[in-house]
């Protein structure tokens, strides 16, 4: 799956379940929904949001969880 579609995947599912901000989730839930061969393709599509401040990591004792960033609310509405 082509790497834009995938970030804007990413941001669609977490804008529709209200993770922005404090609110947040495991970066595995976010493979949920997809066909098993663009699985591994999530983490990294993932990152490149976080590089580009779109997400914010939430680093836990259990694995890393992330939101959308509020502040870049323009660059979301772009996706």
């Amino acid at each position: 799956m082509e790497s834009e579609l995938l970030k804007k995947f990413i941001v669609k599912k977490l804008f529709h379940h209200g993770y922005i901000g404090g609110r947040h989730t495991d970066i595995e839930n976010l493979k949920k929904g997809l066909p098993s061969h663009v699985k591994g393709d999530v983490k990294e599509a993932a990152q490149e949001l976080i590089q580009e401040e779109i997400l914010i990591p939430k680093p836990t004792s259990y694995g890393l969880h992330i939101s959308l960033n509020p502040r870049k609310r323009e660059e979301i509405e772009k996706y």
